[in-house]
């Protein structure tokens, strides 16, 4: 159960840094406000965490030469859903949402990899100091 916490807090967390990253990059996405963020995190995550495993599965039955391209495919379609779903989150134009997909799925696949690091290597320090 602690493990499945763990993964849930560092899967919304690299939700958030990519969504927060392309924001920053992407004139044409915003994001109107924190409560805004905080819901399109949550939905992004779920939608990416349901998205993935299926599209997946279903890849690699029908076409497997696509099996590559499946986060980015889940991450594009969780970011539709959760731009339809929320209010908060504007996305415009086609090459917006080709950026947004391609900047929220490298970070995020980026985030997901280096928190874990950060968090063991924070969690080494603090028992080294309390010895």
């Amino acid at each position: 159960m602690i493990r499945f916490l763990v993964r849930a807090v560092i899967f919304l967390a690299s939700a958030a840094v990519g969504l927060l990253v392309a924001n920053a990059v992407l004139e044409d996405m915003t994001i109107d406000s924190v409560t805004s963020f905080l819901w399109v995190v949550v939905v992004f995550a779920v939608l990416q965490s349901l998205f993935a495993p299926f599209l997946a599965k279903a890849t690699a039955k029908n076409a497997s030469a696509l099996l590559g391209a499946v986060g980015l495919i889940s991450t594009f379609l969780a970011l539709l859903v959760s731009a339809t779903v929320s209010d908060g989150l504007t996305i415009d134009g086609a090459s917006t949402w080709l950026l947004a997909s391609l900047i929220v799925w490298l970070v995020t696949m980026l985030a997901t990899l280096l928190i874990p690091i950060i968090l063991v290597k924070m969690g080494v320090e603090a028992a080294r100091n309390r010895t």
